[in-house]
């Protein structure tokens, strides 16, 4: 039992910058799971490049309600980090926490809305054919396609709350902004209001650049595909965990060696385009000029002990004042802590959402 947890362990250090450190199999089976497809045609993207079809996968969970006036009232949409899917909600750490009876987002009480973004899981992606030819999106593009979804693929006028994690919490600001009057709420998880820059711009350009200077890349267009990524994938684990959850999984030379294979080996499998097109995304955010747009409530959480939002930059402390119904909860580290990797444990956080959503009633 110990190998099979610390392979899983592996696995999801190396597939998501919101990966899901703990379990991979599924959640108990969730009040009325449907999965869905919504085609949104002649989508455009911030280039001017267009696609005829943009394929946009999600499962919802829990049933709508509708108010007198026949609009769906209890829509949740929940938003996953850089190479995570919809399907990472389902998790048992985060499912458990969060969606059972009587937790923060009951899927007897919320219409929860997990949806796979642009380039990842089941979703419209260059390795669906198009490879290099496929547009570059960035996370404007990525948010305008969910609310392209929610809207016209599920006829939802207005959501209830909208809440992501890392990539997906970034997102949620881009969201509050944009679409300031379309929800009642919004909560980002281990994210920060400004654009990506300094160490954290640095480690993901090394990941970039060692794709783009592949000799097997050939502009995105490869016969061969791209390997020597793999070997600096693990770089993104040293950023996204905490040291002290590292040493446990790995505390001798020989099985600190054995993790590093394996998530070579694992990141071997990704196409590399895919992986590419996801880490490029994030050009274009920076939530920062527009905050004082923000009209909804906010919240915003984040963890001591997280490299990839670093509290020494004291970013939320100069930002989040702008947010005229904003407040940010720090969660300082325990003797368990996992970094950035924090997010999916819905029992650590869950009970500030839960707070929050008290607010609304």
């Amino acid at each position: 039992m110990r190998m099979y947890r610390l392979v899983w362990l592996i696995v999801f250090a190396m597939l998501s910058l919101a990966a899901f450190a703990y379990g991979a199999e599924e959640a108990r089976p969730l009040p009325n799971r449907q999965e869905g497809i919504f085609i949104a045609r002649n989508f455009q993207f911030q280039s001017g490049e267009t696609l005829p079809e943009m394929k946009l996968v999600y499962t919802t969970l829990g049933t709508p309600r509708r108010d007198s006036s026949g609009n769906i009232s209890n829509a949740v949409l929940l938003l996953h980090g850089t190479t995570g899917t919809g399907a990472n909600w389902l998790a048992p750490s985060l499912a458990e926490a969060l969606f059972r009876e009587g937790q923060p987002l009951d899927a007897g009480k919320y219409y929860l809305i997990l949806a796979d973004s642009i380039g990842l899981g089941r979703s419209s992606k260059p390795s669906d054919g198009l490879k290099a030819k496929f547009p570059h999106y960035g996370y404007r593009d990525m948010v305008g396609a969910q609310y392209r979804l929610v809207t016209e693929g599920l006829g939802v006028k207005h959501l209830r709350l909208i809440l992501g994690t890392s990539m997906g919490g970034m997102q949620t600001w881009l969201w509050a902004e944009r679409y300031p009057d379309m929800m009642d709420a919004a909560v980002a998880i281990a994210s920060q209001p400004t654009e990506i820059s300094g160490r954290n711009l640095l480690w993901r350009r090394v990941i970039i650049e060692t794709i783009r200077n592949d000799p097997d890349w050939n502009g995105g267009n490869y016969t061969t595909p791209p390997t020597r990524f793999a070997f600096v994938v693990p770089l993104f684990t040293l950023m996204v965990d905490s040291a002290t959850h590292m040493q446990a999984i790995a505390p001798t030379r020989e099985k600190t060696i054995a993790y590093y294979d394996q998530i070579v080996q694992n990141a071997k499998r990704l196409d590399a385009n895919d992986f590419l097109y996801r880490w490029e995304a994030s050009a274009d955010y920076n939530p920062q000029p527009d905050l004082d747009k923000i009209k909804t409530r906010f919240l915003a959480i984040n963890f001591s002990d997280d490299l990839i939002n670093p509290v020494e930059l004291k970013v939320m402390e100069r930002e989040m004042g702008r947010v005229k119904n904003g407040r940010y909860v720090m969660i300082q580290a325990g003797e368990k802590s996992l970094g950035h990797q924090n997010l999916s444990q819905g029992a650590l956080w869950g009970p500030y959402v839960a707070e929050f959503l008290k607010q609304l009633q």
